[in-house]
C-alpha cells in the first residue's frame, strides 16, 4: 500500500507532531508514504473566497502531483480534505470547467485528469486496511474515554463520501468511534463533536470562536471524557492551544488532552510518545 500524501501546511508548521506520527503510525501498518512536497496550500476556503478559478487551479496542480504518481492522495486535515475534494467534484462533473483549468495548467506542463481519489487518512486506513488488520497491531490497549471530535469538514457536505466504500453517514458518523472500539477504549458520545471548533472563525470573531471552542470541550468533559481525539490539525489547535483561554471565556478549569488521530493509534501500537510528538502538545496527556 503507498499513498501520496498532501500534507498541507498546518501538518508541516503549526502542528509537526501531525506529521510524525503520521509517519510512525504508517510504518506499523506497512504504508509506504511519499510525501508531495513541491504541493502548494489548498487555500483553506480562504482563497476560494477571494478568487475560485486561481483555487481550483492550485489544487487541481495538487492533485496531478498524485496523477503523475498514480497514487491515491491523501490529507491530514479536514479543511484540505474539503477544499481538494470539491475541487475533484467540481472538474470531473464539469467538462468545460476542467477544459479552463486544463488550459492554464498545461502552461506549467500539468493535465489535470480525474484519476486518482483525494481521501482523508483516517478513511483511507479504514477502507485499504480495516478494522481487522488495525486490531492486530494493538500492544497498549486504550483503556480510557475518549471523545471523538470530526468537526466540520470531513463529513461535509453529505455527498463527501458518495466515493467510499464505508457508508459513512454524515449525520451520525462512526468512522472514529469504531477505530477506538478495535484499539480497546471507550468512544464517548456527546452532541458537539460535529459541530464547528471555531477555528475559520478566529480572524472574523475570536470571543464568538473561542465559545464554540468551549462548548465542545466541556460537552465532551461533562460526558465523562478522558481525552478527546480529532483528524483535524486545525481543530486541535483551537482544542489544545487554545483550551485555557477558550475555557475562561465560559469560566470554566479543566485540561483535557487532545490528541491528533495517528497518536491515539501509535499509542495503542506501543509506538514511543516522543516519536509520536505528544511532547508539543499544550495540554499534556
Amino acid at each position: 500500500m503507498k499513498y501520496a500524501l498532501y500534507t498541507g501546511c498546518t501538518a508541516k508548521e503549526s502542528t509537526p507532531e501531525l506529521l510524525k506520527s503520521t509517519l510512525a503510525v504508517a510504518e506499523v501498518l506497512g504504508i509506504e508514504i511519499e510525501i508531495l512536497n513541491e504541493a502548494s496550500c489548498c487555500g483553506a476556503s480562504h482563497l476560494q473566497d477571494f478568487d475560485e478559478f486561481l483555487a481550483l487551479t492550485l489544487n487541481a496542480r495538487n492533485i496531478c502531483l498524485a496523477e503523475k504518481r498514480g497514487l491515491k492522495l491523501v490529507t491530514l486535515c479536514n479543511t484540505c480534505q474539503l477544499m481538494l475534494e470539491e475541487t475533484k467534484r467540481k472538474l470531473d462533473s464539469d467538462e468545460k470547467l476542467r477544459e479552463k483549468v486544463n488550459e492554464k495548467l498545461k502552461e506549467i506542463g500539468y493535465e489535470y485528469k480525474g484519476t486518482s481519489k483525494v481521501q482523508h487518512f483516517l478513511y483511507a486506513i479504514l477502507e485499504d486496511i480495516g478494522l481487522e488488520e488495525i486490531s492486530k497491531h494493538v500492544k497498549n490497549p486504550l483503556n480510557a474515554k475518549v471523545a471523538p471530535f470530526y468537526g466540520c469538514h470531513i463529513i461535509r457536505p453529505s455527498k463527501t463520501h458518495d466515493g467510499d466504500n464505508l457508508n459513512e453517514n454524515p449525520f451520525k458518523p462512526n468512522a472514529i468511534e469504531s477505530l477506538i472500539k478495535v484499539l480497546l477504549g471507550e468512544a464517548v458520545d456527546y452532541p458537539l463533536k460535529t459541530k464547528c471548533c471555531g477555528f475559520h472563525v478566529d480572524l472574523q470573531n475570536t470571543p464568538v470562536s473561542e465559545k464554540l471552542t468551549a462548548s465542545a470541550l466541556v460537552d465532551a468533559k461533562e460526558n465523562g471524557a478522558e481525552m478527546m481525539v480529532t483528524p483535524c490539525p486545525l481543530c486541535h489547535l483551537n482544542l489544545d492551544v487554545k483550551q485555557r483561554s477558550a475555557l475562561k471565556r465560559v469560566n470554566k478549569e479543566f485540561k483535557l488532552p487532545v490528541l491528533h488521530l495517528p497518536q491515539l493509534l501509535g499509542l495503542a501500537f506501543g509506538i514511543d510518545r516522543e516519536k509520536l510528538g505528544l511532547n508539543h502538545h499544550v495540554t499534556p496527556l
